[in-house]
């Protein structure tokens, strides 16, 4: 299992169009690719579960992935929290 938290840089944290891209970016692998919140947990391949989150700006999300392309997943995925999801 690969893992790495991350905080929420975009000022209006995960909405609807960032959780759309973090559901494109996890199906993109064949691990099984996980956000976890504040104890929450969201399977990052379901647009629904990630919005659940309702991580807004400088909340700390923990992104966790397990299978045979783990660490791509989770260098894809902290990447495009790192590039505030195109919208700064």
């Amino acid at each position: 299992m690969t893992e790495k938290e991350i905080v929420v840089s975009n000022s209006l944290g995960i909405h609807a169009r960032p959780a759309s891209l973090i559901v494109q970016t996890a199906t993109r692998y064949r691990s099984e690719v996980t956000l976890e919140k504040d104890g929450a947990t969201a399977d990052a391949k379901s647009i629904m579960s990630v919005m659940m989150l309702a991580a807004g700006k400088a909340s700390r999300v923990r992104i966790r992935a397990d299978g045979p392309d783990e660490q791509e997943a989770v260098d894809a995925l902290a990447g495009i929290f790192e590039n505030k999801f195109d919208e700064e």
